[in-house]
């Protein structure tokens, strides 16, 4: 079980670190957001969250086609690079996942570094693609209240509770090189999903 850090605290913040960098530059409020355990995400977000593998795979297998980045903002400092991000289906366009991750590219070399850099695939297609061994660690899961900026990325409505997690991912001797927060639409973004009566 993961520890619920308490709202706004400094364990809150870091580990929102990447989507509250851009929120803070623009000086905009976070959304109002929640921790929760991992059991209380429901399915299917729960079975597309609540797991130590990337999401880039993950979701790739869930919708049954490739996915492609969409970068929305992006900063780079020394050897940092940080940005937010859509995930969407590459045949439809539909989006799959709204991100903000901070990549510390010293931790690569060659043409995987410069891939990385001009973000021209999502980051764990890429480690995959080149072989990279890492570890995908969350850190913990919360619903949030899309504003407009996350409702809008992820074709839904503003004042929706959507899920998501805080990960991090780590290299063969543990250090981190990856700190990710990752948000789902409603119901994973598929319209296949049967609900309930």
């Amino acid at each position: 079980m993961h520890a619920i850090p308490e709202e706004g605290s400094p364990a809150a913040m870091s580990l929102l670190l990447p989507l509250h960098y851009f929120y803070a530059n623009e000086e905009r409020p976070l959304p109002e957001i929640e921790w929760v355990e991992g059991a209380e995400v429901p399915e299917p977000e729960r079975s597309l969250l609540v797991h130590e593998r990337d999401m880039t795979s993950t979701l790739a297998r869930f919708h049954g086609a490739p996915l492609e980045l969409e970068v929305l903002a992006r900063e780079v400092s020394s050897d940092y690079l940080m940005r937010m991000v859509v995930l969407r289906r590459r045949d439809n366009g539909q989006p799959v996942e709204f991100g903000a991750i901070g990549i510390r590219l010293e931790a690569f070399e060659g043409p995987i570094r410069e891939q990385i850099a001009t973000g021209m695939a999502p980051l764990g297609g890429l480690l995959e693609k080149h072989r990279i061994n890492y570890r995908s660690c969350p850190r913990g899961y919360f619903s949030l209240v899309a504003d407009r900026r996350i409702g809008h990325s992820l074709g839904e409505n503003d004042g929706v509770r959507l899920f998501g997690r805080s990960n991090e991912l780590t290299d063969a001797d543990g250090i981190v090189f990856a700190d990710i927060v990752e948000v789902l639409p409603r119901s994973g973004g598929s319209s296949e999903i049967e609900t309930g009566a």
